[in-house]
Formats: C-alpha cells, structure tokens, sequence
C-alpha cells in the first residue's frame, strides 16, 4: 500500500488554467472518489497522478516520493479506463498477463497471479475467451483483473462503469468497493455519477471548474455542503434554493437551501406553493411545486402519503435547522453571520 499527496496541483493548456491548486493527502488503503459534471477537470487531476499529463505546477508524491518526473510505468499505479482497452484479438488470460510479460516476470508466477485474480473476479471460465465474446460487466472485471495482477501500490479508475447498464452500474460498484477492501489498495475513482461517488468512497473531492470545493466523508459532505454548487451536485434530487430575503433570517443578498426531504406540506407554514407534477418512485414521491415568484421547489414525501393533485395549493415548512445558508459569492455560512 502508499500514500498518494497532491500539493497545490496546477493543470495548464496554453494559457488556459484548468486545475487550480488541488491538495488532498490521501492515506494507505483509503478509497478516494473524485466526483464532478462533464469538464470540471477531475479526469485531467487522475491523469496527472498517473503521469499521463504533465504538472504545471505543484508536487504529486508517492509514499512520500515526487513522482513528477517519473515516466507511468514507474510509478508503481495500474490504471482502470472506461472502455476497458482490452486488446480484442488476444484471450482474457492474455489480456490479464500482458503486463507481467512485458515486466519480464517468470512465467509460472505469471499463471499463479492470473489463476488466483480469475478465482477471486469469478473470470476462471472465460480465461480462453477473446473480449467479444464477454458482457460488458465481463469485460470491466478483465479490465481490473489485468490492473489487480500487477500488484501495485495505487490503483486509479477512470469512470470505469460509464458503459455499462443501470442495474450492472450497481453491482459493479458494490464489487469493486468489496475488492478494493479485500484488497486494502489505495484507491483514486473518476466519476461523474454522485450516487456512486456516495456509496464508493472513504472520502470525496467534489470538483467544480477545476477547483476541489469540498474534500470530506460522504455524509459529512451531504449534511454539511459548503458552496451552492455542492449543495445542488450531491444528492438526488438536488437540494432547492430560495432568495433568502423572501425570509426574516435570511442573509441579505444570499440563498437559502433545503433538501427534498426536509420540506414538509401543510396547511400553515412558511412559503406558499402549487403542485405542478408528481413523481411516484415506489418507496417515495417526489412533488414538485412553484412557488410564488416562480421558484421550483421539489419535496420528497413518504409513498404511503396521498399523492396531491396538480395545481393544489400547499404551504412549505421545515425545521431551521435544516436551513443552509449562502452569501452571494455561494460560500456557506451561519445564519448569524448574515
């Protein structure tokens, strides 16, 4: 296992900085998520642990070592991608030890390393088989395995999931979190996805234009965003804003944010609303309403509540606690301080 530090990380195109002083220290075995939209420079920061993009400026260390201007190979990484790059006209075994053979490593430790990673990613049966003729859960576990048998210190994922159904997303993630603890390798995972991000990760950076706005443990992060754009990226649905000066104890020229779930619907409350859609999602409904000055305000209700029609009206209340509150630059701050 290392530690992998990224110190002040700059990434520049040109004249167009991308990364903007990216620092996280990040301990043996711990499972890192980066998590952002499309452009906000997550894969470009993965890229650049793997030497893969050079460093503007600033250090990325392994186990304490600059590795800035080692070459990938010697970086002691092994990297997942997302469309697998698996070689098609070789077998799975092939594909698994292609590595190794490079490295020169004997050839009896050489089928000991890929029998044992095939046993434990279940991919004994299909060691004989060229990548076309595998699914595409099959080949993401052929894509780990050929990165599991090197036996390196970090292991790095870039979106490695993207292609691949729904309900295969959720299993594939919950195998890769269990195989990553087994494992006990320090891990790095681009994803775009924050429902993986939540579920996958020791602790999360989430990216916004090249900035990491928050580094933290996934709940601490849900419960306590601290910009608007974390507060509207992480959770699903997203958290609502209001113009604060619609309240008392509002900061003045801020916004107000409530989850979904802490809205509630009654006859008496802050905020008149009407329903506008609803959403029936089995466990839970979503109700979506516009509120005066046409504001829309999604709240999350129980399944076992009635499902209001369009066009009723309903006022919103919610506890103060659950407030959070943003200055106009979208920092979070205390009411108080408003």
């Amino acid at each position: 296992m290392a530690t992998v530090a990224l110190e002040n990380l700059k990434k520049s195109f040109g004249q167009n900085e991308v990364i903007h002083g990216v620092s996280v220290d990040i301990e043996e075995g711990e499972f890192i998520v980066i998590v952002g939209p499309s452009g906000c420079g997550k894969s470009t920061l993965l890229r650049m642990v793997a030497g893969l993009e050079t460093v503007t400026s600033g250090i990325v260390r392994i186990s304490g070592r600059s590795v800035n201007d080692d070459e990938p190979m010697d970086r002691d990484i092994a990297m997942v991608f997302q469309n697998y790059a698996l070689y098609p006209h070789m077998s799975v075994f092939d594909n698994m030890a292609y590595g190794l053979k490079i490295a020169k490593v004997p050839h009896i430790e050489i089928n000991e390393r890929v029998s044992n990673t095939a046993r434990l990613l279940q991919l004994e049966e299909f060691l004989k088989r060229k990548p076309r003729e595998l699914s595409g859960g099959q080949r993401q576990r052929v894509a780990m395995g050929r990165a599991i048998v090197r036996k390196p210190s970090v292991f790095l994922f870039d979106e490695p999931l993207s292609n691949l159904d729904a309900k295969l997303r959720v299993q594939m993630r919950l195998e890769i979190k269990a195989l990553q603890r087994d494992l006990g390798v320090t891990s790095l995972y681009v994803t775009h996805d924050q429902v993986e991000a939540m579920t996958l990760a020791d602790r999360m950076v989430v990216m916004n234009n090249g900035f990491a706005d928050q580094i933290g443990k996934p709940l601490d992060v849900y419960a306590n965003p601290q910009t608007v754009f974390v507060a509207g990226f992480i959770g699903s649905p997203p958290t609502n804003f209001l113009d604060a000066s619609q309240f008392a104890a509002g900061p003045a020229g801020g916004t107000i944010g409530i989850r979904p779930e802490h809205i509630r619907l009654s006859a008496k409350g802050r905020l008149e609303a009407w329903v506008t859609s609803t959403e029936p999602l089995g466990a839970d409904t979503l109700v979506h309403l516009r509120v005066a000055g046409g504001s829309l305000v999604t709240v999350r209700q129980d399944a076992s509540a009635a499902i209001p029609p369009e066009g009723t009206s309903f006022c919103l209340d919610w506890n103060e606690s659950d407030t959070l509150f943003f200055n106009a630059e979208g920092k979070r701050i205390d009411a108080a301080s408003g």
